[in-house]
């Protein structure tokens, strides 16, 4: 069996045209394990296989351990029906995943379809080096959304959950007819999380992604949207994995995580947006 970086290095030399120098935005060589561009600026594979394409160093608040209570909820289950309505938009295409932290959703649908080569990225590095651990032939890199390391029109598919977006580039890696798949939460999305976190504060209980949503559809005006909503039973050995798997955790008063902890929540309600947008 491969290393990591053994296979990432495969990966990189028969994918090389997939990528761009994010500073300078000239084409990239592969050698001997790295990436680099005319101007020399050089890209070399980590031992866990990534490529790490920020120009200084980003310390995010999202951490190993909530990415890992993050992973254990989407292979509980949690968002399968998600899972199984993307699948029939991504088989057989070359995805790009845009934050796609530890890599479970990226994995579950190269587990469910017949991916191209793709790539999933993220700001955080400790995201993204979870995100090698994954079963499937994927490649994990760290990025950032505004200097996409991605050449002109090299993917097929787009897919971006529950993450910011940034439609220019977005476009300007899309082959021609390619698409962008937006995930993102309506107002009753974990519900009975928010009010078990923030009981007497209604404000965060309640929320819209409204703005999101419409400015979606100004940029792919013949948007398909459908809508996912469903209430999904906590597995028991998972339920404290939903207490710490968002950044809804941040804020809570301790002693109120504490009697959660004790007694946690069975049942947890999922209401999504779907919309898929052709450039």
């Amino acid at each position: 069996m491969l290393k990591k970086i053994d296979r990432s290095a495969l990966f990189l030399k028969e994918n090389t045209a997939l990528f761009q120098c994010p500073l300078c935005h000239e084409t990239v060589t592969n050698k001997e394990k790295a990436l680099i561009c005319p101007n020399k600026h050089r890209f070399d594979l980590s031992k866990k296989g990534t490529l790490y394409f920020l120009d200084r160093q980003i310390k995010t608040e999202y951490d190993n351990q909530m990415f890992a209570h993050r992973g254990a909820m989407i292979k509980s289950g949690m968002y399968q029906p998600l899972i199984e309505q993307l699948a029939i938009f991504c088989d057989n295409e070359q995805v790009l995943d845009v934050g796609c932290g530890e890599g479970s959703f990226l994995n579950a649908l190269a587990e469910k379809t017949s991916l191209q080569p793709s790539v999933g990225f993220d700001i955080s590095k400790e995201g993204v080096y979870l995100a090698t651990n994954q079963p499937q032939p994927l490649f994990w890199c760290v990025a950032d959304l505004t200097k996409l390391p991605f050449a002109d029109q090299s993917f097929s598919t787009i897919l971006n959950i529950f993450s910011p977006s940034n439609y220019q580039e977005f476009d300007r890696i899309l082959k021609p007819g390619g698409k962008v798949i937006k995930v993102v939460p309506r107002s009753h999305y974990l519900k009975e999380l928010r009010a078990a976190f923030y009981p007497d504060e209604p404000e965060k209980q309640q929320y819209s992604n409204v703005q999101v949503v419409e400015k979606f559809k100004q940029m792919y005006p013949k948007v398909e949207r459908s809508q996912v909503t469903y209430v999904f039973d906590v597995p028991k050995a998972q339920r404290l994995s939903l207490l710490e798997m968002s950044p809804l955790e941040w804020g809570v008063d301790p002693e109120r995580k504490a009697a959660l902890q004790k007694a946690p929540i069975e049942q947890i309600t999922i209401d999504l947006d779907v919309l898929i947008g052709k450039k």
